[in-house]
């Protein structure tokens, strides 16, 4: 058993206190962050960094049953023995952003008499813990404590709940903006999820989020005493009906006065703050991966990401076609045939393929299913089918059989809009049950919470204000309400930290700010032409959408060609600046091409792109910038090449709302 240490860790409770005493402490590899937990009276962690303090004391515990004896831990906890360990290895991630992560931790494991161990882990780029239960029998948590105190009154980026599902508090769909306020003006009584954003001294951020969750609910937060923000979480569903949008929804009309009943000796997930340096750090930070559960899919060569043909953004809009376009056969071959024509591995049939009740009974008779499927087949196009969660559970083994046989390539997974501990274990059932039968899927109303390692044919989650938001965005006499370019250049450092988002891009349709206006029937997207294509090297997604029509993308081929060359994973990503929202530059690497990008806020910009990333000698790039009157027609753009070595420096105007994007071999 390795000796106590006591350390003195600052912690400036109040004003009237100045130190605390620590009873251990634990340094990230580099030195530069560290961890103090103390015992006494309460369990807490504190986290510096470099000498920034990131989070005071705060508290950590949990109350439940043991059968029928109730327990509280966290209050005067004993510590057994304490065991260190240093880990520095790396694990292969082929369907992300680098095709090997690096593992390099400090760890700490305080065995306690409390029927939990508390193990910490301190990265470079984060500190975290978990709690392990090492009761032999099965919990139930009636609550947990979670806190995440903060020195001083900082700027944060709060993204709210709101319109929830049948007015129920923990039923949402994981969609919000970000409203950037110090914490003393968070609003008390509103849930805010995660990941979100807290500024620290000397220019650094703090980002705050769980991770690794399983048969667990997630972690929303609510505003603490002072500066603190503290976990809150759904109880555990007791009842509920359909309802919510469309009655897609299985919304609680009752619920327990617990949030979880965990097995025997389970592991409750990360408890996560990630700190940055700068802004760009975020774009490329891998925490949220690192703390998600190893994968558990033996063969993973079937699992295929790619980028996807969607129908519903742009509501089947074709021309010149000889058809009634709409829900039907004809209208999907032409699907097929466009993305066959631009090397897309598949499309998407969203709602309305399937009854309101079922996968499959009274199906769509104006859709031939085996007639697409062969169809598809026949020019490499596979066929993703859309479900609501509620419809997915029933008989799912039989469902996915059945699908797989007939040859669709897997489901997209709508309107969960909840992630109590139901959920989560859901989810990881579909998932399991899908991997058996070779299915991929895509969780809508949902963010990542670490079972896309686990599970990869899990190829992407929504959670994010995407492009379909502009179907219907509301604007007055000054322009739109919400402001798209800023969320399209913050998503990336906070909902992206966490993993892949289907914001799905690609509009062609673009308009500038005063020329912007919602119209669900022809839709249009906030920014210009190059913001847009500049989302898919920017935005993570193994599965990737083209959201406009094939008729769009036809008219604008230029655009499209240099759309679909761009792959949905990565083996490599160089942050080539950024500051969380007003801009990002990335460069990610597909075997020896690299694929750059930079995203604007509504302000215009002049950027560096330093070269350096390239290896020596000459490359070739494409290049789409914005046009000389973008900043009057959103959709003015222009192309060039040119040669380019690792010693150049581009000199990059962005227009507002505006984008810059290269392939360079």
């Amino acid at each position: 058993m390795m000796k106590k240490r006591t350390i003195v860790c600052l912690a400036v409770m109040t004003l009237c206190m100045a130190l605390q005493a620590a009873d251990y402490e634990l340094l990230s590899p580099n030195g530069k962050l560290k961890v103090c937990i103390t015992t006494e009276h309460c369990l807490r962690w504190a986290v510096s960094h470099d000498g920034t303090q990131v989070l005071l004391p705060s508290e950590i515990g949990l109350n439940g049953l043991n059968g029928k004896k109730r327990f509280v831990f966290g209050d005067d906890v004993k510590v057994k023995s304490a065991a260190r360990q240093s880990v520095s290895q790396q694990f292969a991630t082929p369907f992300y952003r680098k095709a090997q992560v690096k593992e390099i931790y400090n760890q700490l494991t305080l065995k306690t008499n409390g029927g939990f161990d508390v193990v910490v882990r301190a990265y470079d780029e984060a500190a975290a813990y978990r709690l392990v239960s090492t009761q032999s029998k099965p919990l139930t948590i009636s609550s947990e404590t979670a806190e995440f105190l903060f020195a001083g009154d900082y700027a944060a980026w709060i993204p709210y709940i709101n319109d929830n599902r049948g007015g129920e508090r923990y039923t949402f769909s994981f969609e919000s903006y970000y409203d950037e306020v110090p914490l003393s003006q968070m609003h008390r009584d509103s849930l805010a999820i995660t990941p979100l954003a807290v500024a620290l001294p000397q220019g650094k951020k703090a980002v705050v989020l769980d991770a690794g969750v399983e048969n667990y609910p997630g972690m929303f937060v609510l505003k603490g005493e002072g500066n603190a923000l503290r976990a809150d979480f759904a109880p555990y569903p007791a009842e509920w009906e359909i309802g919510g949008h469309q009655r897609l929804n299985l919304v609680p009309t009752k619920r327990a006065d617990y949030i979880a009943k965990i097995d025997a000796r389970q592991a409750l997930p990360w408890r996560v703050v990630a700190v940055s340096q700068h802004d760009g750090d975020l774009l490329n930070n891998d925490i949220a991966q690192l703390l998600a559960p190893p994968c558990r899919v033996k063969d993973t060569s079937w699992i295929r990401p790619g980028k996807v043909a969607w129908d519903w953004w742009n509501n089947l809009n074709l021309t010149g076609v000889s058809f009634r376009a709409g829900m039907n056969t004809d209208t999907y071959k032409y699907y097929i045939d466009f993305a066959a024509q631009n090397h897309l591995e598949y499309i998407i049939i969203d709602e309305g393929w399937s009854s309101d009740e079922s996968l499959l009974d009274n199906l769509s008779p104006d859709i031939d299913l085996p007639q697409l499927i062969g169809y598809g087949r026949e020019r490499g196009v596979g066929i993703i089918l859309w479900s609501c969660w509620r419809n997915a559970i029933n008989n799912t083994d039989a469902v996915f059989d059945h699908y797989a046989q007939m040859g669709i390539k897997g489901f997209k997974i709508d309107f969960f809009d909840r992630d109590d501990q139901i959920i989560i274990r859901s989810c990881y059932e579909l998932a399991a049950a899908a991997a058996r039968h070779q299915l991929l899927l895509d969780y809508h109303g949902l963010k990542p919470f670490g079972i896309q390692r686990a599970y990869p044919n899990v190829v992407n989650f929504e959670g994010v204000k995407g492009l379909e938001n502009n179907k219907w965005e509301p604007r007055t006499a000054e322009g739109p309400v919400h402001d798209f370019p800023r969320y399209d250049v913050t998503a990336p450092y906070l909902r992206m930290f966490c993993g892949p988002m289907d914001y799905t891009p690609g509009a062609m349709s673009n308009a500038t700010r005063d020329c912007y206006f919602g119209n669900n029937n022809h839709p249009m997207s906030q920014g210009t032409r190059v913001h847009q294509m500049a989302m898919y090297a920017t935005f993570e997604a193994p599965l990737q959408m083209l959201a406009d029509s094939p008729t769009a993308y036809m008219k604008n081929q230029e655009c499209t060609d240099f759309i679909a060359q761009i792959p949905t994973t990565f083996d490599e990503t160089v942050v080539l600046g950024g500051q969380m929202g007003e801009y990002t530059a990335v460069a990610r690497r597909k075997g020896t091409t690299w694929y750059v990008a930079a995203m604007t806020n509504w302000q215009p910009r002049d950027l560096t792109i330093d070269c350096s990333f390239l290896a020596p000698g000459t490359h070739q790039a494409i290049i789409f910038s914005d046009g000389t009157n973008a900043d009057r027609d959103a959709t003015d753009y222009l192309r060039t090449t040119r040669t380019l070595t690792t010693n150049e420096k581009l000199s990059v105007h962005l227009a507002p709302g505006g984008g810059w994007a290269a392939i360079v071999k």
